[in-house]
């Protein structure tokens, strides 16, 4: 297939690994910051086909991994309401919460609807005026806009029936995280293609000079990643930093301003809780005073509800770059994709899931 066909050549893939080999003189250490590109590296085996000497180890870049556990648990109480119509994305419905999930909810009589588009949310709620409608808005940048979309419309049609859960995360400032933690070893990223689709890629700037780190905005199909990975070696091994774009037929440095100014108007940048991994100051977002009202956490008063993670699940050494999936001791056993214990193992973006389907016999 066009466009699909053309990033997956043998041929091309062989030349860049060769390229890569007889480049690399020393040991380095890049991850990648998005989930989907991780299920590409594993599913493709170009993590096993790299040079022994470059190591990838696997970021925060599964936004449904790391929405807190809590949150999760909030989304439960409220779609476990019988006024309410909670609708979400399909990858959702079997994160686990601390008890059970949104299909458990479901199947115990919820009313818990998949939708393709925040906007088919806003449809419902303006099809049953006499039900609340709960939209769960979980993302990156890159589903931000849509769901800012979503608010400013029901708003515009002054519908008092629909809210959202917000979980959205931003990327740079976990990247940040990651770079000034004491623990650090990541010398290079690949950032996330589809979030700089929409957010251009300036906001890696001052990240790239204050760690003196390469990052290169990478795509998602196997040529992408190996010519991703390239690029990041050649910055390193001449010793450069900065930030380079290898998704060019998709980013632009500036990214989609009309998105930019929808996000900006909606919603407004927060401290967020990051499942696994803790609070990250200003990184995630949250409804503006002037959209509070659509905010479900306070409408349906859940806010207090806390949750505490399983002692056995190491989500969040494997999504700071600390340990591999295969490293969990309940991996395979007591955490698969049937029974998971962490988001990681049932998201289709999750670095477990990716290690399990395609990478569990190693």
């Amino acid at each position: 297939m066009r466009f699909v066909d053309e990033y997956r050549g043998e041929a091309e893939a062989q030349q860049l690994l060769e390229a890569l080999t007889r480049l690399v003189t020393r040991p380095w250490t890049l991850m990648e910051i998005c989930g989907g590109q991780t299920h590409t590296l594993v599913k493709a085996g170009i993590d096993r086909l790299l040079p022994s000497s470059i190591e990838l180890v696997h970021g925060p870049g599964c936004p449904v991994c790391v929405t807190p556990l809590e949150l999760i648990d909030r989304a439960l109480a409220i779609a476990a309401r019988p006024e309410v119509i909670f609708t979400s994305f399909g990858d959702m419905l079997r994160v686990p919460g601390s008890a059970r999930d949104l299909l458990s909810v479901k199947a115990a009589g919820g009313d818990v609807r998949i939708v393709y588009s925040p906007l088919d949310a806003v449809k419902l709620a303006q099809q049953h005026p006499d039900r609340q409608v709960v939209f769960f808005a979980v993302g990156f940048e890159t589903t931000a806009p849509a769901n800012a979309m979503a608010v400013h419309m029901a708003h515009r049609l002054g519908l008092p029936n629909f809210s959202i859960l917000s979980a959205h995360v931003l990327v740079p400032p976990a990247m940040e995280a990651i770079l000034g933690a004491p623990s650090n070893r990541v010398q290079g990223f690949l950032a996330a293609g589809h979030v700089c689709a929409v957010m251009g890629y300036h906001e890696y700037l001052p990240l790239a000079e204050r760690y003196r780190v390469p990052l290169v905005v990478t795509g998602f199909e196997p040529l992408d990643l190996l010519q991703g990975i390239y690029m990041t070696v050649a910055m390193l091994e001449k010793g450069i930093w900065g930030v380079e774009n290898q998704y060019a037929r998709a980013v632009t440095p500036e990214g989609n301003r009309h998105a930019q100014r929808l996000m900006a108007e909606v919603f407004e940048v927060r401290s967020r809780q990051w499942r696994g991994i803790g609070m990250i100051p200003q990184s995630g977002l949250g409804l503006r005073p002037a959209f509070a009202g659509y905010d479900a956490e306070v409408r349906f008063n859940v806010q207090a509800i806390e949750a505490v993670e399983s002692p056995l699940c190491i989500a969040g050494k494997i999504m700071q770059g600390h340990a591999r999936p295969c490293d969990c001791s309940a991996f395979g056993t007591t955490c698969t994709p049937e029974h998971p214990l962490g988001a990681p193992m049932v998201s289709s973006e999750g670095a477990c899931a990716a290690y399990f389907h395609y990478a569990s016999v190693e």
